[in-house]
């Protein structure tokens, strides 16, 4: 056989590959080889048993044709904590020889803007950031919009905007400016995408950015209707005792009590908006080409047998921090690894404060993007930490109240000034990672969790909203990595509950805990065989190629005709 294949620095995966061909007697050049590029070799070499030459032939047409590379068109839903794992993914997908196009709505994007800088978005010609409205009314605030306001105006409003968007992306193909678009991976709450995939006739994956566990609650709310469970009779049910009711038929999640299922459900309304908006969603995820978890299949291994049997095609590629890291992507591309996805800025001087502090002397505090705190239970907090007498890093955001900074008294600053810093925003995983930190006081959203476990952090719980009660749940009681704070804890409780995780024997067996989940988080994504590093090739291979490999067998007939 006499082809040619372009090759430099393979990944292991794809050795095998390149064995064949060598053996073959195919010549290498010394061009960059990308993980699309060896997918098609694949395909030629395997496909229908033809013969040798006439494989070669089509890889090196396929070679020649390479502005034809797939093209994935990634949709998040518009909130910090969906963006950041959509973003990771499209950065995998573009190591792995994607264009991407990044769909923001018009509110973020001027965010990111301001945050990132006005050209930081512009580094990457295959890598490209486009808008769309969210239909709510203009506003320039620095903070998260209305999430039921959200859900409701984009399933509503944001169908026609994005099937424009893809028009225009399409037509921009026909100049060769862009790839035509082959692919669509979006947010399972940004469920009007799945109309206009189904119109081009291509793949469409539904991307669920928090937990197994938290999907599979929000499974069931259709069975918590059915058996009168939900809504609750009157508000005295929050605080009678009903909440802390036993559920014990939802496979995996056996002996969880009410309190920690998904939020919405906390209501007196059938007509509930969120909880009616969570099913519909979770019903119209049967129509996606696959769903994908920022998981690993160590961690959620019962939850995930009980979804498999409902959605037959799951995909764990999780942590997608740590897939990021171990596929060196900042390495490969310098230029994509200066555009972050933080809509608020960083405040400098994080890390090297931690510098000048002990190995697990600090404890990491950060509700998140969404978490709003009363003015007392900031007070409470704040007191809690400083009595503790523990060197503190705190993340308090502009929004977490109204007027924090006149909550936080200068009594609190002088008191905590040799040991305490507080900053707007910060690089979370660079923080949680930095040897100083020693736990993390967290609202146990699922990119906080994931971090946390990525980097052997143990952690107080103290959740919000949404399914962060479930994520609370399990890091006690199945991973054991973690302490429920009281959703109405005092400063005397937040005090006894940081020195139990900062000097206690439990905080010890905790972190030893949270090590063991490091080293296997670590291992999911480690090539060639870890569970999500493989379980991301094969979601390219097995779906979103597949609408770019019809078209090139489309091509190979009439070549051949």
């Amino acid at each position: 056989m006499d082809g040619y294949v372009s090759c430099a620095n393979p990944n292991s995966s794809c050795l095998g590959i390149i064995n064949f061909i060598a053996e073959n007697n195919c010549r290498f050049g010394h061009s960059y080889l990308t993980f699309f590029d060896l997918e098609i070799i694949t395909l030629v070499l395997e496909r229908k048993k033809e013969g040798l030459k006439q494989r070669a032939e089509m890889a090196s047409l396929i070679d020649t044709q390479h502005p034809r590379r797939p093209h994935a068109v990634c949709v998040p839903h518009p909130a910090q904590g969906h963006i950041n794992p959509m973003f990771q993914l499209a950065k995998l997908l573009h190591h792995k020889g994607f264009h991407i196009t990044f769909v923001n709505t018009e509110f973020n994007q001027r965010r990111l803007l301001k945050s990132q800088g006005p050209d930081s978005l512009n580094a990457v010609p295959t890598f490209r950031f486009e808008t769309i409205p969210d239909g709510l009314p203009p506003s320039d605030a620095d903070a998260t919009q209305d999430i039921p306001s959200l859900c409701d105006s984009t399933r509503r409003t944001c169908s026609a905007p994005f099937q424009e968007l893809l028009t225009r992306l399409n037509n921009s193909a026909l100049s060769n400016v862009n790839p035509p678009v082959t692919c669509i991976v979006s947010d399972w709450a940004m469920g009007f995408t799945l109309k206009a995939s189904k119109q081009l006739n291509i793949p469409n994956v539904l991307f669920f950015t928090a937990s197994a566990c938290g999907f599979t609650g929000y499974v069931h709310y259709r069975h918590l209707v059915e058996k009168c469970i939900f809504p609750l009779k009157d508000l005295s049910y929050l605080t009678n005792g009903y909440m802390d009711s036993v559920i014990d038929w939802i496979p995996g999640m056996e002996g969880i009590q009410l309190k920690y299922l998904p939020s919405f459900i906390r209501s007196t309304d059938r007509d509930d908006f969120m909880v009616n908006f969570v099913i519909t969603e979770i019903e119209n995820a049967h129509n996606a080409s696959a769903l994908i978890f920022n998981t690993f299949d160590d961690l959620e291994p019962e939850v995930l047998e009980e979804l498999s049997s409902i959605y037959p095609n799951i995909f764990t590629i999780g942590p997608l921090n740590q897939l990021v890291l171990n596929n060196e992507v900042s390495a490969h591309d310098s230029a994509l690894s200066l555009i972050g996805s933080n809509l608020w800025k960083e405040q400098p001087g994080c890390l090297e404060w931690l510098d000048s502090k002990e190995q697990n002397s600090v404890v990491y505090v950060n509700f998140g993007s969404i978490t709003v705190l009363t003015e007392n239970q900031l007070v409470e907090f704040a007191w809690g930490l400083a009595n503790s007498k523990r060197p503190f890093l705190w993340v308090i955001r502009p929004d977490i109240v109204n007027e924090a900074t006149a909550v936080i008294t200068q009594e609190f600053v002088e008191e905590t000034k040799d040991r305490g810093m507080l900053a707007s925003w910060c690089p979370q995983e660079q923080i949680l990672r930095h040897p100083a930190v020693g736990g993390f006081l967290t609202h146990c959203g699922w990119n906080s969790t994931v971090e946390s476990l990525c980097s052997g952090v143990a952690m107080l719980c103290w959740p919000f909203f949404a399914e962060q009660q479930t994520n609370c749940w399990f890091c006690q009681t199945k991973w054991g990595v973690g302490i429920e704070v009281n959703p109405r804890a005092d400063r005397v409780e937040i005090e006894k509950r940081v020195r139990e995780l900062m000097e206690g024997d439990s905080g010890k067996l905790m972190k030893e805990k949270a090590l063991e989940w490091k080293l296997l988080a670590e291992k999911a994504a480690a090539g060639p065989n870890g569970s999500s590093y493989v379980n991301l090739d094969k979601l390219i291979n097995d779906v979103l190629l597949t609408y770019l490999l019809s078209s090139y067998d489309n091509d190979r007939e009439k070549m051949h005709n």
